[in-house]
């Protein structure tokens, strides 16, 4: 699975992206997200407050229960407002 961080998220985590495979238990976006909490480090800091956090999973905007697999890409930014 790629992740992409954008904007603070990827300074918190401190890379722009990467390659992961998580547990095979982990097959929502919600799911996902506590594993890389608990994976500590800048991972925990960047999702502390996962009220801050909009993922999209092959480029469509995703809530916690949508269903991710090996060959998606998820990407992980801050809400996003426009003018």
């Amino acid at each position: 699975m790629k992740l992409v961080y954008f904007a603070w998220l990827r300074e918190r985590v401190g890379k722009a992206g990467e390659t992961l495979t998580p547990p095979n238990d982990v097959t929502t976006v919600g799911a996902l997200l506590d594993w890389l909490k608990a994976q500590g480090g800048g991972y925990a800091e960047a999702l502390k407050d996962l009220s801050a956090v909009r993922v999209a999973v092959n480029q469509e905007y995703a809530g916690p229960e949508v269903q991710i697999g090996p060959n998606d890409e998820v990407a992980l930014f801050p809400p996003v407002t426009g003018g």
